[in-house]
């Protein structure tokens, strides 16, 4: 079948839905080349699986100069071999379980608290713009010992480089914008870390000033650019995938009942919401050398998207893949936020999000706090929740009320 009966990926009928067409690719084109993004798209598990393991080197992430430099500098997912695993050496510890659990946890249940005290005896809010909006990027300011009362301009800065991630059809205005933010994030940054350096404090931005390996600590670029991967990655993947997974909920109130009796489920309804609606619909890699995908050969120093949003969904893997099923057998949660996940929206292999533990823990913490604060929550009069973007995806508003607590 032809690719020009298949909606094309930069239309407003895939922003409206894009499962519908990732169902046809996945069955009809599982390998398209589209001329616009210059770029070979794969849509199956199968394949989307195979780039991010990357088992025989066969991809590079040389993507990534083009896609992420110009907004962040040059970032740890621009490295390979010694010097990606010296510098993913340099920053993890921070993420790990441990120091997660008994410095930053406290960080994060402040956060989350100061929000929802501000509407918890209103009756109504709206989960996007009252909270998960502002949730991460607050959390990540004060891991990092920044002035939350910049929030303003952090939340401008990773907007516009995830505009600039998304900027499929090549706006220029976009791309200006982009640039600029790298300039004006530098100015802000660089200061503070010289500070830091020689004041160092008990916060993440001074111990990645001290970090040391085999010799090797990171330069004031080196940790400008961790900072601002750090905004732009984690306040919009979490900002996403917290809006998401109450959407959902609310959308199957058996399920949302569940969860509230039982919190325990909360990392299996995270896990499914992965899965089911991820925050990141696609990666690109670049081909070291020819590749055998389903479909067909893709030749050497080609770009290849990834669809997170499909392969997550691909009924080759799971059972009834569009329905949202927090109970279902073939998600295993235990495993959904290591390298070892059986779904795709953290990436696998050396290339695993280094934050996935963050985000746990501040989705954990939210939808906790969230649920004490709002137990009758139910989604406002006549809205139906709908997700929007085509790079990153997710509600952009969800407005519930509530009967406030103690009333």
């Amino acid at each position: 079948m032809s690719t020009a009966q298949l909606p094309d990926i930069l239309s407003p009928e895939f922003a409206a839905n894009p499962y519908p067409v990732y169902a046809r690719m996945r069955a009809e084109e599982p390998l398209i080349w589209h001329e616009g993004m210059q770029s070979w798209i794969v849509s199956r598990y199968e394949d989307v699986e195979r780039v991010f393991k990357d088992k025989r080197s066969e991809f590079t992430t040389e993507n990534y100069d083009w896609q992420l430099e110009p907004v962040h500098g040059k970032t740890i997912l621009q490295m390979s071999g010694r010097e990606h695993s010296v510098r993913r050496a340099l920053v993890a510890p921070a993420f790990r379980g441990s120091e997660l659990q008994e410095k930053f946890l406290p960080v994060i249940e402040h956060n989350s608290r100061e929000l929802i005290d501000a509407f918890r005896q209103s009756g109504s809010a709206d989960i996007v713009g009252d909270y998960a909006t502002r949730f991460p990027v607050n959390v990540i300011a004060d891991m990092l010992g920044l002035d939350k009362a910049d929030h303003a301009r952090f939340h401008g800065w990773y907007t516009a480089v995830i505009a600039f991630l998304g900027n499929l059809s090549g706006d220029a205005e976009v791309t200006a914008a982009g640039e600029r933010t790298r300039v004006e994030f530098a100015e802000y940054m660089i200061p503070i870390i010289r500070e830091r350096r020689d004041h160092p404090g008990d916060d993440l931005l001074s111990a990645l000033c001290a970090a040391e390996v085999d010799g090797v600590r990171m330069s004031d670029e080196d940790i400008k650019a961790f900072c601002s991967l750090l905004l732009a990655a984690g306040g919009e993947t979490t900002d996403k995938a917290i809006a998401s997974i109450f959407a959902n909920l609310l959308m199957n109130p058996e399920q949302l009942a569940a969860v509230r009796a039982d919190r325990s489920l909360i990392p299996a309804a995270f896990a499914e919401t992965l899965r089911h609606t991820p925050p990141v619909h696609m990666i690109m890699r670049q081909t070291a050398n020819e590749v055998e995908f389903s479909g067909g050969t893709v030749p050497a120093g080609a770009t290849v998207t990834c669809l997170i949003g499909s392969a997550n969904r691909d009924e080759r893997r799971y059972a009834e893949p569009d329905r949202f099923d927090i109970f279902r057998s073939d998600l295993t949660t235990t495993s959904a936020f290591s390298a070892a996940a059986d779904h795709l929206a953290f990436a696998l292999g050396r290339h695993f999000c280094v934050g996935a533990l963050l985000a746990k823990a501040e989705v954990e913490t939210g939808v906790n706090q969230l649920l004490d604060a709002m137990p009758d929550m139910r989604l406002a009069d006549g809205f139906d929740p709908v997700e929007q973007g085509v790079f990153t995806r997710g509600p952009q508003t969800l407005p519930v009320v509530f009967t406030p607590v103690g009333a």
